[in-house]
């Protein structure tokens, strides 16, 4: 199969990949090194041989004892962090095409198989691995703590002033929030949705939302039974009056009970029986988070926050950039509407905003809801349809019911106000190293699987290579539920003969009638609309070269910040300390941290989206103009009718339908021929978890199970 390159490139594929291979091996060095000093840290050799050594190394009136605490374990994570903007800007420069000899070599593919399918959802073999690798780091931080502290036992409680079976609750206490602390170290990574360090992993964002909620789970029991002991040590030795201090030369209690009481609250909404019945109180709630991270760094200060605060740091510069982008009402110009409660939004964009098949893109629509943001999956494809991009909404919630009602309305909406964040997608895509593709979806669940099928279109039609065999096998409910179907073709811009060129075979079963239905379906519904001149189409909120932008953004808010933290202990921190007799107090220490940190993320991100909103203002100006012009309009209107000039009969020619029954998805997996056979799975757990035991099985070699997740 040729090999053919859909943007020019300076470099060859072989050549970006050994580039890529050096900045993964240079990662991963760095951060075993990392690895090693968190280790280290909770043993005698760290505190009597290393801390000496690195404060006499580092130690100055610039940045005091927090300056070997800082390069220790902030500086190696954000370095990494910038060493993955490089890969992904490199990864997006290969060819998005790969031959059949690299088909087969996924050196990973047996690590990757599902193993467990639960109570912990689809977790593969290297998934496993890094688990238990986590478990087995947090068991070592917790013993070797609990040895050094209780190897002085004696002294210390002869210090304290109380007898040593209640110095060991104090000290057992401590090692407990100190092993909490690990949890919360990665709780920031799998939520920053344009993370640079996921993607070195082969993750994405929306596929490590378990990562998450498994570190937030052992990270809220770990310091609930840390203030539950404590409280339990101030109750036996007589010292409850403790709980109402506020020491400002050391660990504060008054902002830790605080703290754990928010993070008790945000926890409490996070269980499945609340989350799902009241999805806006958990919404509304996890924002919290923020007291939560106040009240954390007010109780430990910046000493014991210094482990934890790379990822956090990395979670800000995200979050800033995706409220500058989200400020902007972008530009919608048609929606179609089907009779199965499901609505199709098509925005306007900038050309040279691309992005992969299966990405995800928020809307907030302010006159539903201000505060809440839903993810939907991105359905266009950046190459067929280079100045449009759409996204699938299905009713299955308030929100979205509360927009298919104002979409169906008999008279219709001239103009809606909407905001979005993304998209947001996996850097490349796998599905190419198959021969076939069976994509099972239930319900909307098809939706990922649009984008990959109008991908394999432009594949097949405009750069006439070779494309994986496809089965699509759909599972609904009834009968109209079947117009989801009408999506897999775009509105313009598909080009003639395509479905020919693709070997493109649907499975559809509908499982709640046995015979189909006997009224006409109706036709898809096309809503055009009125965007305001303000409107402005959807560009990237870094341009073109986002992930370069992001690593210069991740260098200069740090370095600013420790700009920032020089100044003020050089001129302020260090003469106190050392000139006077009183101490610069801890929590004071740590507002100071926040702000500066604050105020470095504003001071870049803002620089860097506002130079790249200048350049890419001519071309908005442009996008405008042409919408509001009647030509424009005409063209739109035109998009309405074009739908017939698509290959449509040709795509009904490839669909059967089943009534009665669900598809024996064992018998469909194992009947399947070819090499290598790639399987997604979309729609409910029940059936992602059937489809990936049945890929684990064993029963056949060629079925590989791509673990994406769908769901946010």
């Amino acid at each position: 199969m040729e090999v053919m390159n859909k943007r020019p490139s300076s470099f060859s594929d072989g050549k970006i990949r050994m580039i890529q291979g050096a900045i993964l091996a240079l990662a991963l060095t760095i951060f075993l090194g990392n690895l090693m000093m968190w280790i280290i840290m909770p043993t005698f050799t760290y505190y009597q041989k290393w801390v000496p050594v690195l404060v006499a190394a580092t130690n100055s009136t610039f940045f005091d004892i927090q300056g070997p605490i800082m390069m220790n374990f902030t500086f190696p994570i954000l370095f990494i962090a910038v060493l993955g903007c490089l890969y992904v800007h490199l990864e997006k420069k290969k060819s998005d095409i790969v031959t059949s000899s690299y088909r087969n070599k996924d050196w990973l593919k047996i690590l990757k198989k599902p193993k467990i399918i639960k109570p912990l959802g689809i977790v593969t073999w290297i998934e496993l691995f890094f688990l238990a690798m986590f478990i087995i780091l947090c068991v070592w931080y917790f013993s070797a703590f609990v040895y050094f502290h209780y190897s002085t036992i004696t002294t210390y409680a002869a210090t304290k002033g109380v007898v040593v079976w209640q110095a060991r609750i104090d000290r057992l206490a401590l090692v407990i929030g100190l092993t909490g602390n690990i949890c919360l170290t990665f709780l920031f990574y799998p939520v920053s949705r344009g993370s640079s360090i996921l993607p070195l992993l082969g993750l994405t964002s929306e596929g490590s939302i378990k990562y998450h909620i498994w570190l937030g789970h052992m990270a809220m029991t770990l310091f609930t039974i840390h203030g539950l002991l404590f409280i339990l040590f101030w109750a036996v030795s007589g010292r409850l009056h403790e709980m109402l201090t506020w020491d400002p030369h050391y660990i504060s209690n008054v902002p830790g009970e605080l703290g754990l009481l928010v993070g008790l609250i945000l926890w409490a909404t996070t269980f499945p029986a609340i989350r799902r019945r009241m999805f806006e109180l958990f919404f509304y709630t996890h924002y919290l988070y923020i007291l939560f991270m106040v009240f954390y760094l007010l109780h430990t200060g910046m000493f014991y926050a210094c482990i934890m605060l790379p990822g956090f740091f990395l979670f800000l510069i995200d979050r800033y950039l995706r409220f500058l982008q989200s400020r902007q009402k972008v530009r919608l110009i048609s929606a179609r509407v089907l009779t199965c409660e499901t609505v199709e939004l098509n925005f306007s964009k900038i050309s040279g905003l691309e992005y992969s098949p299966m990405s995800i893109m928020f809307l907030n629509v302010p006159s539903i809801s201000k505060l809440q943001w839903h993810p939907f999956t991105v359905t266009s494809n950046s190459n067929l349809e280079s100045d449009t991009i759409s996204v699938v909404i299905k009713c299955e919630g308030s929100w979205t019911k509360k927009l298919y009602s104002v979409m169906s309305l008999p008279s219709s909406v001239d103009r809606l106000d909407v905001s979005v964040e993304g998209p947001y997608g996996p850097a490349s895509t796998h599905f190419l190293r198959h021969d076939t593709l069976v994509l099972i979806s239930g319900g909307s669940g098809i939706t990922p699987f649009i984008s990959i099928i109008r991908e394999l279109i432009y594949m097949s039609s405009t750069l006439k290579c070779k494309t994986p065999k496809i089965l699509l096998v759909s599972v609904f409910r009834n009968t109209s539920k079947l117009s989801m179907l009408d999506l897999l073709l775009p509105i313009a811009g598909t080009p003639s003969g395509c479905s020919s060129n693709l070997d493109l075979q649907i499975e559809a079963y509908i499982t709640r009638e046995i015979e189909p239905a006997q009224e006409k379906s109706e036709p898809l519904r096309t809503i055009l609309f009125k965007p305001d001149h303000s409107d402005a189409p959807i560009t990237p909120i870094l341009g073109q070269n986002n992930w370069l932008w992001f690593a210069a953004i991740i260098s200069s808010s740090f370095a600013l910040y420790l700009l920032f933290v020089g100044l003020l202990y050089q001129y302020y921190v260090y003469p106190m300390d050392h000139g006077t007799n009183k101490v610069f107090p801890y929590h004071t220490r740590a507002l100071f941290n926040m702000l500066f940190i604050a105020a470095a993320i504003v001071i870049a991100a803002s620089a860097a989206f506002l130079w790249n909103k200048k350049k890419s203002a001519r071309e908005t100006k442009q996008i405008q103009d042409m919408a509001d012009s009647a030509k424009s309009l005409n063209s739109l209107a035109y998009a309405d009718q074009d739908l017939e000039s698509l290959p449509q009969q040709s795509l009904d020619k490839s669909i059967k339908t089943h009534y009665g029954h669900r598809p024996d998805l064992k018998r469909i997996l194992l009947e399947v021929k070819g090499s290598s056979v790639g399987v997604l799975a979309s729609g409910p757990k029940t059936l992602r978890h059937d489809v990936a035991a049945i890929c684990s099985s064993g029963l056949v070699e060629n079925l590989h199970f791509e673990s994406i997740s769908f769901t946010w």
